[in-house]
């Protein structure tokens, strides 16, 4: 697929990965288009490229251009254990799902990538996983049903109606463009400040995987869609680090005082989880660069002069969703 004459759109374009590949896509010269319920503040062009609508009206994709060469589809509420406490969140992702398919199905878009996730792995007793292992009887929470989903979706719209896709599954993407409380930003904003670092679950050991790895991954994945399509693609670094391991390499780049505190496992949450990309490579040409260490750096460079706004952010959102 030749990116520099396709127009493609984004959806979830304001978020960590969204952002990222739009700013790639832009470079290598695509007429990007993004649609999200949240304003961009990481990237001006992005942000005038972007159509900001509820994705869960279906009467408000009626404003979007329709001549589109590939949707990609990241947008939706991405916290694993925020949806376990709220389960309409759930049900958001499954809707927004389902108007974006509607929306490529009624307007004869041909192509479709959605950004799915490890966690439809689940808890499967061991720890590596090929992309055939995906198995509903080990779905953990109602954001794994919500990626399950979406991937039995695309299944079915291929068979149906002759749209085809790409399915990619991510893995604790981390780096900059993320005001969540997930791992690496919340560690690093405690940190930075000395204060306790909660680990819930020592032996967790998960595949952690940087922002620039994964979406070059999104990147090859379009570039290559004719030999790519129709397939799921694990994303990710094919390296475990415990939760453990990630907070004291934080510790260290830092020089904090912090404190290792350590709580049970949360509900929903996968606890091991290390990435066959084997399939990745052999298809995509997918070789990961970036090692923990560097990434954790970078990822503290970036965050470090933004903490306070960060920190602004978050508690906002505890403020809004108690």
């Amino acid at each position: 697929m030749e990116l520099s004459n396709s127009k493609i759109l984004v959806t979830g374009s304001s978020g960590t990965i969204g952002n990222c590949l739009c700013e790639a896509l832009l470079e290598r010269g695509v007429d990007v288009v993004g649609v999200d319920i949240r304003q961009n503040r990481w990237n001006e062009e992005v942000h005038r490229r972007t159509i900001y609508i509820d994705l869960r009206n279906p009467e408000n994709l009626e404003k979007l251009p329709k001549d589109f060469d590939i949707v990609v589809h990241f947008a939706a509420n991405a916290r694993v254990y925020k949806l376990v406490k709220e389960p309409d969140l759930a049900r958001d992702n499954f809707l927004i799902l389902y108007n974006v398919a509607e929306f490529v199905r009624k307007n004869n878009i041909k192509r479709i990538l959605f950004g799915s996730s490890r966690e439809v792995y689940g808890d499967s007793g061991h720890i590596i996983h090929s992309e055939e292992e995906s198995f509903v009887k080990n779905c953990e929470s109602s954001y794994t049903a919500t990626k399950i989903a979406g991937e039995a979706i695309l299944h079915a719209y291929e068979q149906c109606y002759g749209i085809e896709y790409v399915i990619v599954r991510f893995s604790n993407v981390y780096g900059r463009f993320d005001y969540s409380d997930r791992v690496v930003p919340l560690f690093i904003s405690k940190a930075l400040k000395d204060e306790d670092i909660h680990i819930y679950g020592r032996d967790k050991v998960l595949d952690f995987t940087y922002i620039e790895d994964s979406v070059d991954g999104v990147v090859k994945s379009l570039e290559l869609f004719e030999t790519s399509k129709n397939e799921v693609y694990n994303i990710a670094s094919q390296k475990g680090y415990s939760i453990e391991k990630v907070a004291q390499l934080i510790i260290e780049l830092t020089d904090s005082k912090s404190k290792l505190i350590y709580e049970t496992n949360r509900t929903g949450e996968v606890c091991r989880f290390i990435a066959d990309i084997s399939k990745a490579s052999a298809v995509l040409n997918y070789y990961p660069k970036t090692n923990l260490r560097d990434g954790i750096k970078k990822t503290i460079e970036w965050y470090s002069p933004r903490i306070k706004e960060y920190e602004e952010e978050l508690s906002k959102a505890d403020i809004s969703s108690s």
